[in-house]
């Protein structure tokens, strides 16, 4: 590994994202003022081309993520990581605030993004913070269909009828691997972990209209090849409830995500593994210090990335967080 010691955990500066089906309730999550409205996403990290994360403190403050991972290279996201995506950071970490229904959509795998886009696919995975009302969920197929089905119901403004519709609560853990048809329902807030990818494809949108009167462009061609269209059981993830400790939520090919409840203390051994860990503060607050003593503040709405260098976090407080490694 790289022989840089003593990198700091990193904040960055959140990308506020409006759009048409956005709500009003990420900036008072996060605690912060802005004259934004109608903000459906925040972007915590990412690497999007045109959209990477800023360091908003300390000695690297102004740099952008590419830049932060070409100065510290290994010792940042870890030997093995760097030596796959170089300076193009491998997650993109949202918070998504839907007031509105998201559009139906469905996202390739790598090997067809690759040949479409020359991109990496996107799998994602969807952790509640909250859910009002009646919220719902929508992911997976309800029933068998083909892929003329499919065209015969999009044009017929029939589809959501073939797509698992769940109802949404906090805590709920949903797992979108590329080719699952997804749309997330009016009411749901919740934390996005992805893989570093804005390829998305556009199947329904409810007939809704853009800010220039017009229907938004649907990708139902280009869907066609990229949907997963087998029907599973159950389309919601179980995990162990852990009252004071660490659960793990979903560990697979792209990232390893785990949910971290401290009552007091609770102590993150980093050592096994040669990677960045990034942390998001769901609720409450604490403090996380990293093996080299430095000691960072993390409350609701935040998330900091830990450098591979540091080999442990001690996370005191009362908080509820999530972790995500690769």
């Amino acid at each position: 590994m790289n022989k840089i010691h003593n990198i700091r955990p990193f904040k960055f500066v959140p990308y506020l994202k409006s759009v048409l089906w956005g709500g009003e309730r990420i900036a008072q999550y996060k605690g912060i003022h802005t004259d934004q409205h109608k903000i459906g996403e925040s972007w915590e990290i990412s690497g999007v081309q045109g959209h990477e994360s800023v360091v908003a403190e300390g000695d690297d403050k102004g740099l952008i993520l590419p830049e932060l991972i070409h100065k510290y290279k290994g010792a940042l996201v870890g030997d093995a990581v760097y030596e796959k995506c170089g300076d193009r950071f491998p997650l993109l970490v949202k918070i998504i605030d839907a007031k509105r229904d998201l559009s139906l959509q469905v996202h390739p795998n790598d090997e067809l993004a690759h040949k479409r886009h020359e991109s990496c696919g996107k799998t994602e995975l969807w952790y509640i913070i909250d859910a009002c009302g009646e919220a719902k969920i929508y992911a997976g197929m309800a029933k068998n269909i083909s892929k003329d089905d499919l065209r015969r119901l999009v044009a017929g403004g029939e589809i959501m009828d073939a797509v698992a519709a769940h109802d949404s609560h906090a805590g709920d853990l949903f797992y979108l691997p590329a080719g699952r048809l997804h749309s997330i329902g009016a009411g749901n807030l919740l934390a996005e972990i992805q893989q570093t990818s804005d390829i998305t494809y556009r199947v329904y949108d409810f007939n809704r209209l853009d800010v220039n009167g017009k229907p938004r462009e649907l990708h139902t061609e280009l869907a066609i090849d990229a949907i997963d269209y087998e029907v599973h059981d159950n389309y919601k993830i179980d995990y162990e409830q852990v009252e004071d400790g660490v659960a793990e939520l979903m560990d697979c090919e792209y990232f390893d995500v785990r949910k971290i409840n401290v009552n007091s203390v609770c102590n993150l051994d980093l050592s096994h593994q040669d990677s960045f860990c990034i942390v998001m503060c769901l609720a409450g607050a604490a403090e996380v210090t990293d093996s080299f003593m430095n000691t960072v503040p993390l409350s609701q709405g935040e998330t900091i990335l830990v450098p591979a260098v540091s080999s442990s976090l001690s996370i005191e407080g009362r908080a509820t967080l999530l972790s995500a490694t690769m």
